[in-house]
């Protein structure tokens, strides 16, 4: 790798689609002044965001850092720092960075970062790997320090390419790349991605409400009740999602590090959907809500039901009929495309994957 040219050190963040690229692109507008002011020498950055999929075809971090290796050689960047949304695993660890100081090298796993002010931390890390490979080797690694989740140095085999590294480990620690895989997904694009879904729901919800039997149904059932049909109901569109979606991850290896990885994608996955499918159910009880204060006739209720119209009996009704079009609008899900749900629950670098495990399945 060509040395630093006229007192300028070019750092390319080389980062997969989608999030990393987001991240990346961000912190690239501060991370030259900020840079320059941490660095002991005085050295000016010039700092270059690339969009491509560093870890295409491989979840193994000694392969992704031969890679990262190649592809710098093609450049005149000074130091390179690669930015996945893959959570990457080392003897049975989950991976922060790896770092290789001889060729300036780093590869950062986001989702290793948790869920809470990713931008920040990432930006910190990022900037810390940067001013270990321009300077001391042994700088302590602040941005990894954690109490929530203790980030410590990782054991390193002779043969592989990084020569410092530091992984988390534990409950705390599968928490944290919990959290950063399902924030890499983004739950919360579910909600366009289900809009056939959502028509069957609020068409559901919009009939219930004016039927007789429901308002009945609604003033006789206790509170209990309705937090079991509440639970209940989004736990079958969860389920349902899932299964017919084909979202559930299974691996043909047997081996503990396999079975754990595929433990943790189907934990982001159920997360991911479930976040998702709340924030449908919070917006059909609203919608629910405003169609029954619209609607609703107080006398025509009092007679039915033998209740007077209030709040109570209006949030009530909402809630219930929210969870009877929660529950169809699982029956409409399954006019989705699997392609459109699957686009909708996953970041673009885990789309990637798992096509690439289907096809793997399939030859």
């Amino acid at each position: 790798m060509p040395k630093p040219s006229q007192g300028v050190t070019v750092v390319a963040l080389l980062a997969d689609p989608d999030t990393p690229t987001e991240i990346a692109e961000r912190m690239a507008r501060r991370l030259p002044d900020r840079l320059s002011r941490k660095s002991d020498k005085g050295r000016r950055f010039d700092v270059r965001v690339v969009s491509e999929p560093v870890t295409a075809g491989s979840e193994d971090p000694p392969t992704v850092m031969r890679r990262i290796r190649e592809r710098a050689n093609a450049e005149d960047w000074d130091v390179v720092v690669a930015l996945t949304d893959l959570p990457l695993h080392s003897h049975g660890r989950k991976l922060v960075v790896d770092l290789n100081h001889e060729y300036r090298l780093a590869l950062l796993s986001l989702p290793s970062l948790g869920g809470r002010r990713l931008q920040t931390r990432a930006q910190r890390a990022v900037e810390e790997a940067v001013l270990s490979l321009t300077g001391r080797r042994d700088a302590p690694p602040r941005p990894f320090d954690d109490p929530l989740a203790p980030v410590r140095p990782g054991p390193v085999d002779e043969d592989e390419p990084a020569d410092l590294r530091y992984t988390t480990g534990g409950p705390r620690g599968y928490l944290r790349v919990l959290g950063g895989m399902v924030r890499a997904n983004r739950p919360w694009r579910l909600v366009p991605g289900l809009s056939k879904a959502l028509a069957a729901a609020l068409a559901t919800g919009a009939i219930a409400t004016v039927n007789a039997t429901v308002w009945s149904l609604a003033a006789s059932l206790s509170t209990t009740r309705l937090v079991i049909a509440m639970v209940g109901s989004i736990a079958l569109m969860i389920g349902w999602l899932i299964v017919d979606a084909h979202l559930w991850h299974r691996t043909a290896e047997i081996s503990p590090e396999a079975r754990k990885r595929a433990a943790l994608y189907n934990a982001s996955t159920v997360l991911t959907v479930g976040i998702g499918v709340l924030v449908c159910y919070a917006g059909l009880l609203v919608i629910n809500l405003v169609w029954a204060l619209f609607i609703l006739n107080d006398q025509v209720f009092a007679f039915m039901t033998r209740n007077s119209l209030h709040l109570t009996e209006y949030l009530t009704l909402a809630w219930f009929v929210a969870s009877v079009a929660t529950v169809g609008g699982a029956l409409g899900s399954g006019l989705e495309s699997d392609e459109a749900i699957r686009a909708a629950a996953y970041s673009k670098r885990e789309q990637e994957r798992r096509r690439r495990l289907e096809e793997d399945h399939e030859d």
